[in-house]
């Protein structure tokens, strides 16, 4: 699977642009700010209906004026899609495949799968249990529908038993019986979204070790661990425990919206112990990992995007990777860098051919091809 064709009007700090582009590596080379980034959070659109960086689409148009539209044309095997994405303000967002509108944008998650890595990922590392959760949810949606319908139910149901809590602190009225309606759907779907999870993990762990033995030459132990109060405890019965405490608390302390996962180097925390290096490491390999699952299960290769990724990596890790990225395991693969001569080099030095495009200001030039 590749795109071949993408056109912006409008969006971000583009008035217009129309791009076209062939199978392997693309790089977008440009100044900070002079829109690289912006390219790549298009494409995100077409694939996962959103962007990679800000949930409110409003945002995303081009000051003065009041809508925006990415088109793009997608080739796998010999079938071609045409997948179109507008937003106007205060309108709701359509996406078209074919022409023909979703009308659950759900639909849509996982036809072209794609996986994302930027300098805004080490939130994974760095932030709360929800960056982690987001990045396990990411890579099952795209695989799995039911998975994806369950995680929506679940968080519907979770926001009404909050709400639910919240209304009986207020007004002192409570309603056994529909807070066990809730707990009976948190169980349903919970349940579910822990086993998909589970079975994910013992999967995906094995893949992301080797790539990280991979980039560090086998240099450093790391691990990565699956945590959730579901492997000590039944759900249920944990929910029915917590009751007391969820309504001082006004909300739902216990759940699969609590899991994490767990990253270390050397036995201690990543978050606190591992250097730049081995945090942007760690992060390439869980990506690169990504990828690989998704060309198991999706019998077919994902996109790659790369926004600003060599900055705290050596340059033996930074020829590692571009090599591993070059290769027939991969498929097309979008890059963002300031420099076009260093990438350049670096790919003549793998004897890799690479398009690329100049940014400036909104502007796209190119492509040159080396």
């Amino acid at each position: 699977m590749h795109l071949t064709q993408l056109s912006l009007l409008n969006f971000k700090n583009y008035v217009e642009a129309n791009l076209n582009f062939r199978p392997g590596v693309t790089v977008f080379a440009g100044d900070n700010g002079a829109g690289k980034t912006n390219l790549l959070d298009a494409i995100h659109y077409l694939s996962l209906c959103k962007s990679y960086f800000n949930p409110i689409d409003s945002q995303q148009v081009l000051q003065g004026t009041d809508f925006f539209m990415v088109n793009g044309v997608f080739l796998k095997e010999d079938q071609k899609d045409s997948v179109s994405c507008a937003v106007k303000r205060n309108q709701k967002k359509q996406f078209k495949r074919n022409k023909k509108e979703y009308q659950r944008l759900a639909d849509h998650i996982g036809l072209f799968p794609l996986v994302m890595l930027s300098p805004y990922d080490i939130n994974i590392i760095m932030e709360g249990s929800e960056e982690r959760r987001k990045f396990i949810d990411n890579v099952i949606s795209q695989t799995d529908h039911q998975y994806l319908d369950e995680l929506i139910t679940y968080n519907k149901t979770l926001l009404n038993r909050n709400l639910l809590l919240k209304g009986i602190a207020e007004t002192g009225k409570y309603d056994p019986a529909l807070l066990e309606v809730f707990d009976e759907q948190l169980v349903a779907s919970g349940k579910i979204i822990f086993r998909k999870r589970k079975v994910f993990m013992e999967a995906f762990t094995d893949i992301f070790n080797q790539h990280y033995q991979y980039l560090s030459e086998d240099a450093e132990r790391v691990e990565l661990v699956y945590e959730s109060q579901l492997l000590q405890e039944d759900f249920a019965a944990m929910l029915k425990k917590s009751t007391e405490r969820d309504r001082v608390l006004e909300r739902t302390s216990v759940g699969i919206h609590k899991d994490d996962l767990q990253f270390s180097i050397h036995q201690m925390p990543m978050k606190k112990f591992g250097s730049q290096g081995q945090q942007k490491s760690f992060l390439v390999a869980l990506k690169l990992a990504q990828y690989s699952f998704l060309y198991q299960q999706k019998g077919f290769k994902p996109l790659l995007l790369l926004d600003d990724i060599f900055d705290k990596l050596d340059e033996k890790r930074i020829h590692k990777l571009m090599q591993m990225v070059s290769d027939n395991h991969f498929g097309q693969v979008f890059i963002t860098d300031t420099n076009a001569e260093r990438m350049q080099q670096i790919f003549d030095r793998i004897g890799v051919e690479v398009t690329i495009f100049n940014v400036h200001k909104g502007q796209v030039n190119g492509p040159h091809q080396r």
